[in-house]
Protein backbone atom coordinates (compact mmCIF):
# COMPACT_ATOMS: atom_id res chain seq x y z
CA UNK A 1 0.00 0.00 0.00
CA UNK A 2 1.25 3.53 -0.80
CA UNK A 3 1.90 5.65 2.29
CA UNK A 4 2.45 9.40 2.62
CA UNK A 5 6.21 9.17 3.11
CA UNK A 6 6.62 7.06 -0.02
CA UNK A 7 4.44 9.53 -1.94
CA UNK A 8 6.62 12.45 -0.87
CA UNK A 9 9.82 10.64 -1.78
CA UNK A 10 8.97 8.74 -4.97
CA UNK A 11 8.36 10.51 -8.27
CA UNK A 12 7.23 7.21 -9.78
CA UNK A 13 4.47 6.83 -7.18
CA UNK A 14 3.41 10.43 -7.63
CA UNK A 15 3.16 9.93 -11.36
CA UNK A 16 0.98 6.84 -10.90
CA UNK A 17 -1.84 8.80 -9.21
CA UNK A 18 -1.82 12.09 -11.14
CA UNK A 19 -5.16 11.29 -12.78
CA UNK A 20 -6.93 11.57 -9.40
CA UNK A 21 -7.32 15.34 -9.74
CA UNK A 22 -10.90 15.23 -8.40
CA UNK A 23 -9.37 14.82 -4.93
CA UNK A 24 -8.45 18.53 -5.01
CA UNK A 25 -12.10 19.61 -4.89
CA UNK A 26 -12.77 17.21 -2.02
CA UNK A 27 -10.46 19.29 0.18
CA UNK A 28 -11.36 22.79 -1.01
CA UNK A 29 -12.57 24.50 -4.18
CA UNK A 30 -9.82 25.16 -6.72
CA UNK A 31 -10.50 28.40 -8.60
CA UNK A 32 -9.57 28.21 -12.29
CA UNK A 33 -8.71 30.77 -14.93
CA UNK A 34 -11.43 31.63 -17.48
CA UNK A 35 -10.19 28.82 -19.74
CA UNK A 36 -11.49 26.38 -17.11
CA UNK A 37 -8.27 24.33 -17.09
CA UNK A 38 -5.37 26.29 -15.58
CA UNK A 39 -4.33 28.27 -12.52
CA UNK A 40 -1.49 30.73 -11.94
CA UNK A 41 1.30 30.54 -9.37
CA UNK A 42 -0.60 32.95 -7.12
CA UNK A 43 -3.75 30.82 -7.36
CA UNK A 44 -1.79 27.69 -6.44
CA UNK A 45 -0.29 29.48 -3.45
CA UNK A 46 -3.75 30.64 -2.37
CA UNK A 47 -5.16 27.12 -2.64
CA UNK A 48 -2.44 25.66 -0.41
CA UNK A 49 -2.36 28.70 1.93
CA UNK A 50 1.35 29.32 1.37
CA UNK A 51 3.32 32.18 -0.17
CA UNK A 52 4.06 32.57 -3.86
CA UNK A 53 7.76 32.26 -3.02
CA UNK A 54 7.18 28.78 -1.58
CA UNK A 55 5.55 27.61 -4.82
CA UNK A 56 8.27 29.18 -6.95
CA UNK A 57 10.96 27.46 -4.89
CA UNK A 58 9.17 24.13 -5.31
CA UNK A 59 8.96 24.67 -9.06
CA UNK A 60 12.66 25.49 -9.15
CA UNK A 61 13.54 22.24 -7.33
CA UNK A 62 11.15 19.97 -9.28
CA UNK A 63 10.72 21.76 -12.61
CA UNK A 64 11.20 18.71 -14.86
CA UNK A 65 8.64 16.66 -12.92
CA UNK A 66 6.11 19.50 -12.89
CA UNK A 67 6.58 20.15 -16.61
CA UNK A 68 5.78 16.49 -17.22
CA UNK A 69 2.57 17.11 -15.25
CA UNK A 70 1.66 20.05 -17.49
CA UNK A 71 3.34 23.06 -15.88
CA UNK A 72 4.53 25.60 -18.46
CA UNK A 73 5.47 29.24 -18.83
CA UNK A 74 3.87 31.18 -21.68
CA UNK A 75 5.64 34.03 -23.45
CA UNK A 76 5.39 35.91 -26.72
CA UNK A 77 2.72 34.92 -29.23
CA UNK A 78 1.60 31.93 -27.19
CA UNK A 79 0.94 34.21 -24.21
CA UNK A 80 -0.92 36.73 -26.36
CA UNK A 81 -3.12 34.00 -27.83
CA UNK A 82 -3.85 32.62 -24.37
CA UNK A 83 -4.79 36.04 -23.01
CA UNK A 84 -7.14 36.63 -25.92
CA UNK A 85 -8.72 33.20 -25.61
CA UNK A 86 -9.13 33.40 -21.84
CA UNK A 87 -10.08 37.06 -21.64
CA UNK A 88 -7.19 37.86 -19.28
CA UNK A 89 -6.37 41.56 -18.99
CA UNK A 90 -2.70 41.77 -18.01
CA UNK A 91 0.53 43.31 -19.30
CA UNK A 92 2.76 40.59 -17.90
CA UNK A 93 5.38 39.33 -20.34
CA UNK A 94 5.28 35.76 -19.05
CA UNK A 95 2.67 33.62 -17.32
CA UNK A 96 3.23 30.36 -15.43
CA UNK A 97 0.29 27.97 -15.78
CA UNK A 98 -0.58 24.87 -13.76
CA UNK A 99 -3.23 22.40 -14.96
CA UNK A 100 -5.01 20.37 -12.29
CA UNK A 101 -2.51 17.51 -12.66
CA UNK A 102 0.36 19.87 -11.83
CA UNK A 103 -1.56 21.26 -8.83
CA UNK A 104 -2.02 17.70 -7.56
CA UNK A 105 1.69 17.13 -8.18
CA UNK A 106 2.42 20.18 -5.99
CA UNK A 107 0.25 18.68 -3.24
CA UNK A 108 2.45 15.58 -3.28
CA UNK A 109 5.63 17.67 -2.98
CA UNK A 110 4.60 20.40 -0.57
CA UNK A 111 5.44 19.30 2.97
CA UNK A 112 4.62 22.38 5.04
CA UNK A 113 0.98 22.90 4.13
CA UNK A 114 -2.05 21.54 5.97
CA UNK A 115 -4.08 21.73 2.77
CA UNK A 116 -1.49 19.69 0.84
CA UNK A 117 -1.44 17.16 3.67
CA UNK A 118 -5.25 16.83 3.51
CA UNK A 119 -5.05 16.31 -0.27
CA UNK A 120 -2.51 13.52 0.26
CA UNK A 121 -4.71 11.87 2.89
CA UNK A 122 -7.75 11.91 0.59
CA UNK A 123 -5.61 10.73 -2.31
CA UNK A 124 -4.24 7.77 -0.35
CA UNK A 125 -7.75 6.87 0.83
CA UNK A 126 -9.03 6.86 -2.77
CA UNK A 127 -6.07 4.85 -3.98
CA UNK A 128 -6.57 2.30 -1.19
CA UNK A 129 -10.23 1.88 -2.13
CA UNK A 130 -9.35 1.54 -5.79
CA UNK A 131 -6.78 -1.15 -5.08
CA UNK A 132 -8.95 -3.12 -2.65
CA UNK A 133 -12.32 -2.79 -4.40
CA UNK A 134 -13.20 -6.17 -5.90
CA UNK A 135 -13.69 -6.11 -9.65
CA UNK A 136 -16.57 -8.14 -11.01
CA UNK A 137 -15.41 -9.74 -14.20
CA UNK A 138 -18.12 -9.84 -16.84
CA UNK A 139 -18.99 -13.07 -18.50
CA UNK A 140 -16.61 -13.92 -21.34
CA UNK A 141 -17.63 -12.36 -24.61
CA UNK A 142 -19.22 -14.80 -27.00
CA UNK A 143 -16.68 -14.16 -29.71
CA UNK A 144 -18.01 -16.92 -31.93
CA UNK A 145 -21.44 -15.28 -31.94
CA UNK A 146 -19.89 -11.87 -32.58
CA UNK A 147 -17.85 -13.19 -35.46
CA UNK A 148 -20.97 -14.79 -36.90
CA UNK A 149 -22.84 -11.47 -36.81
CA UNK A 150 -19.99 -9.64 -38.52
CA UNK A 151 -19.67 -12.37 -41.13
CA UNK A 152 -23.42 -12.17 -41.68
CA UNK A 153 -23.16 -8.42 -42.31
CA UNK A 154 -20.39 -8.91 -44.86
CA UNK A 155 -22.36 -11.67 -46.55
CA UNK A 156 -25.46 -9.45 -46.64
CA UNK A 157 -23.58 -6.64 -48.39
CA UNK A 158 -21.94 -8.97 -50.86
CA UNK A 159 -25.02 -11.01 -51.63
CA UNK A 160 -27.74 -8.36 -51.60
CA UNK A 161 -25.95 -5.27 -52.93
CA UNK A 162 -22.56 -5.77 -54.52
CA UNK A 163 -23.37 -8.81 -56.66
CA UNK A 164 -26.57 -7.31 -58.15
CA UNK A 165 -24.69 -4.11 -58.91
CA UNK A 166 -21.98 -6.08 -60.63
CA UNK A 167 -24.66 -7.67 -62.78
CA UNK A 168 -26.13 -4.25 -63.49
CA UNK A 169 -22.69 -2.96 -64.36
CA UNK A 170 -22.31 -5.67 -66.98
CA UNK A 171 -25.68 -4.82 -68.43
CA UNK A 172 -25.27 -1.02 -68.41
CA UNK A 173 -21.64 -0.72 -69.47
CA UNK A 174 -20.23 1.07 -66.42
CA UNK A 175 -23.19 3.13 -65.24
CA UNK A 176 -22.77 1.93 -61.64
CA UNK A 177 -18.99 2.01 -61.41
CA UNK A 178 -18.94 4.76 -58.78
CA UNK A 179 -21.44 2.95 -56.53
CA UNK A 180 -19.50 -0.28 -56.85
CA UNK A 181 -16.24 1.41 -55.93
CA UNK A 182 -17.79 2.92 -52.80
CA UNK A 183 -19.33 -0.40 -51.80
CA UNK A 184 -16.07 -2.23 -52.37
CA UNK A 185 -14.33 0.28 -50.08
CA UNK A 186 -16.98 -0.33 -47.42
CA UNK A 187 -16.58 -4.09 -47.64
CA UNK A 188 -12.81 -3.80 -47.35
CA UNK A 189 -13.22 -1.61 -44.29
CA UNK A 190 -15.49 -4.16 -42.63
CA UNK A 191 -13.07 -6.95 -43.43
CA UNK A 192 -10.25 -4.91 -41.89
CA UNK A 193 -12.31 -4.34 -38.74
CA UNK A 194 -12.96 -8.06 -38.48
CA UNK A 195 -9.25 -8.83 -38.70
CA UNK A 196 -8.38 -6.16 -36.13
CA UNK A 197 -11.17 -7.43 -33.89
CA UNK A 198 -9.63 -10.91 -33.86
CA UNK A 199 -6.19 -9.47 -33.12
CA UNK A 200 -7.52 -7.33 -30.26
CA UNK A 201 -9.41 -10.20 -28.65
CA UNK A 202 -6.35 -12.38 -28.83
CA UNK A 203 -4.40 -9.74 -26.90
CA UNK A 204 -7.11 -8.94 -24.34
CA UNK A 205 -8.47 -12.45 -23.87
CA UNK A 206 -5.60 -14.83 -24.58
CA UNK A 207 -7.00 -18.26 -23.67
CA UNK A 208 -5.19 -20.41 -21.13
CA UNK A 209 -5.53 -24.16 -21.08
CA UNK A 210 -8.27 -25.19 -18.67
CA UNK A 211 -9.32 -21.60 -17.92
CA UNK A 212 -12.03 -19.32 -19.40
CA UNK A 213 -11.09 -16.17 -21.35
CA UNK A 214 -10.33 -13.12 -19.18
CA UNK A 215 -12.97 -10.37 -19.13
CA UNK A 216 -12.46 -7.34 -21.33
CA UNK A 217 -12.98 -4.91 -18.42
CA UNK A 218 -10.65 -6.91 -16.18
CA UNK A 219 -7.89 -6.32 -18.73
CA UNK A 220 -8.62 -2.58 -18.79
CA UNK A 221 -8.82 -2.34 -15.00
CA UNK A 222 -5.25 -3.65 -14.95
CA UNK A 223 -4.04 -0.85 -17.28
CA UNK A 224 -2.53 2.42 -16.15
CA UNK A 225 -3.75 5.73 -17.57
CA UNK A 226 -1.35 5.78 -20.51
CA UNK A 227 -2.09 2.17 -21.46
CA UNK A 228 -5.81 2.93 -21.40
CA UNK A 229 -5.29 5.89 -23.75
CA UNK A 230 -3.35 3.64 -26.15
CA UNK A 231 -6.16 1.07 -25.92
CA UNK A 232 -8.79 3.67 -26.88
CA UNK A 233 -6.56 4.90 -29.72
CA UNK A 234 -6.37 1.35 -31.05
CA UNK A 235 -10.16 1.07 -30.93
CA UNK A 236 -10.43 4.25 -33.01
CA UNK A 237 -8.02 2.85 -35.58
CA UNK A 238 -9.95 -0.42 -35.64
CA UNK A 239 -13.12 1.50 -36.47
CA UNK A 240 -11.63 3.23 -39.48
CA UNK A 241 -10.36 6.47 -37.90
CA UNK A 242 -7.19 8.03 -39.28
CA UNK A 243 -4.47 10.39 -37.99
CA UNK A 244 -4.95 8.96 -34.48
CA UNK A 245 -2.53 10.68 -32.09
CA UNK A 246 -2.19 10.09 -28.34
CA UNK A 247 -1.20 13.50 -27.01
CA UNK A 248 0.54 12.43 -23.79
CA UNK A 249 2.52 14.58 -21.41
CA UNK A 250 1.26 17.81 -19.91
CA UNK A 251 0.83 19.82 -23.11
CA UNK A 252 -2.34 18.12 -24.30
CA UNK A 253 -4.55 21.22 -23.74
CA UNK A 254 -7.17 19.10 -22.03
CA UNK A 255 -7.30 16.38 -24.70
CA UNK A 256 -5.81 12.87 -24.60
CA UNK A 257 -6.37 11.75 -28.21
CA UNK A 258 -7.06 13.46 -31.52
CA UNK A 259 -8.12 11.76 -34.76
CA UNK A 260 -10.28 11.96 -37.85
CA UNK A 261 -13.33 9.82 -38.54
CA UNK A 262 -13.45 7.78 -41.74
CA UNK A 263 -15.48 10.60 -43.33
CA UNK A 264 -13.04 13.32 -42.20
CA UNK A 265 -14.65 14.76 -39.04
CA UNK A 266 -12.33 16.00 -36.28
CA UNK A 267 -12.35 13.84 -33.12
CA UNK A 268 -11.07 14.69 -29.65
CA UNK A 269 -11.08 12.22 -26.77
CA UNK A 270 -10.70 12.47 -23.00
CA UNK A 271 -9.79 9.17 -21.28
CA UNK A 272 -10.28 8.42 -17.57
CA UNK A 273 -9.19 5.07 -16.17
CA UNK A 274 -10.99 5.26 -12.81
CA UNK A 275 -12.08 2.52 -10.42
CA UNK A 276 -15.69 1.40 -11.06
CA UNK A 277 -16.98 2.82 -7.75
CA UNK A 278 -16.01 6.36 -8.78
CA UNK A 279 -18.00 8.60 -11.16
CA UNK A 280 -17.37 11.26 -13.78
CA UNK A 281 -18.94 14.49 -12.52
CA UNK A 282 -20.37 17.52 -14.31
CA UNK A 283 -17.33 19.81 -13.69
CA UNK A 284 -15.14 17.32 -15.56
CA UNK A 285 -17.55 17.33 -18.51
CA UNK A 286 -17.65 21.14 -18.48
CA UNK A 287 -13.86 21.40 -18.58
CA UNK A 288 -13.67 18.88 -21.40
CA UNK A 289 -16.38 20.80 -23.28
CA UNK A 290 -14.25 23.95 -23.27
CA UNK A 291 -11.18 22.11 -24.49
CA UNK A 292 -13.07 20.14 -27.15
CA UNK A 293 -15.18 22.91 -28.64
CA UNK A 294 -13.14 26.06 -28.03
CA UNK A 295 -9.49 25.01 -28.14
CA UNK A 296 -9.80 22.15 -30.62
CA UNK A 297 -12.96 23.01 -32.61
CA UNK A 298 -13.94 19.34 -32.65
CA UNK A 299 -16.85 17.81 -34.52
CA UNK A 300 -16.89 14.59 -32.49
CA UNK A 301 -16.07 14.69 -28.75
CA UNK A 302 -15.73 11.44 -26.76
CA UNK A 303 -15.37 11.25 -22.98
CA UNK A 304 -14.31 7.63 -22.37
CA UNK A 305 -14.24 6.32 -18.79
CA UNK A 306 -14.01 2.98 -16.99
CA UNK A 307 -16.57 4.19 -14.45
CA UNK A 308 -20.13 5.58 -14.51
CA UNK A 309 -21.17 9.22 -15.14
CA UNK A 310 -23.38 11.15 -12.73
CA UNK A 311 -26.85 12.16 -13.95
CA UNK A 312 -25.80 15.82 -14.20
CA UNK A 313 -22.69 14.86 -16.17
CA UNK A 314 -24.78 12.84 -18.63
CA UNK A 315 -27.26 15.70 -19.03
CA UNK A 316 -24.52 18.23 -19.76
CA UNK A 317 -22.86 15.83 -22.19
CA UNK A 318 -26.13 15.26 -24.05
CA UNK A 319 -26.94 18.98 -24.22
CA UNK A 320 -23.46 19.93 -25.48
CA UNK A 321 -22.97 17.16 -28.03
CA UNK A 322 -20.39 15.16 -26.06
CA UNK A 323 -20.61 11.37 -26.32
CA UNK A 324 -20.27 9.87 -22.83
CA UNK A 325 -18.73 6.41 -23.18
CA UNK A 326 -19.29 4.87 -19.75
CA UNK A 327 -17.97 1.59 -18.38
CA UNK A 328 -20.60 -0.58 -20.06
CA UNK A 329 -20.10 1.07 -23.46
CA UNK A 330 -16.32 0.78 -23.16
CA UNK A 331 -16.76 -2.95 -22.58
CA UNK A 332 -19.00 -3.34 -25.64
CA UNK A 333 -16.73 -1.16 -27.78
CA UNK A 334 -13.66 -3.16 -26.77
CA UNK A 335 -15.47 -6.42 -27.54
CA UNK A 336 -16.09 -5.36 -31.13
CA UNK A 337 -19.21 -3.20 -31.18
CA UNK A 338 -18.90 0.10 -33.08
CA UNK A 339 -19.69 3.53 -31.64
CA UNK A 340 -22.60 5.02 -33.56
CA UNK A 341 -21.08 8.51 -33.52
CA UNK A 342 -18.08 7.25 -35.53
CA UNK A 343 -20.17 5.79 -38.37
Amino acid sequence: MINETALLESQTLRGSVLDRTDVLDRVRALSLLPDGMHVTTAMVASYFSVTVEVIRALVHDHRAELEASGYRVLTGTELSDFKQLSGIQSRTRSLALFPRRAVLNIAMLLRDSDVARQVRVHLLDMEYLARTQPVENPAPADTASLDARIDQRITHILGRTVVPLFNALIETSGEHRRELTALRTGVQRIEKRLQQHHTRLQRLEAPREGRPLAGVMAAMDAMNGREFEEHVAELLRRDGCTDVVVQGGGRDRGIDITALTADGRRIVVQCKRFAPHLSITSPEIQKFLGAAKVLHDSEVALFVATCPFTRDALNIAAESGITAVHRGLVEQWSAGAALTVLD
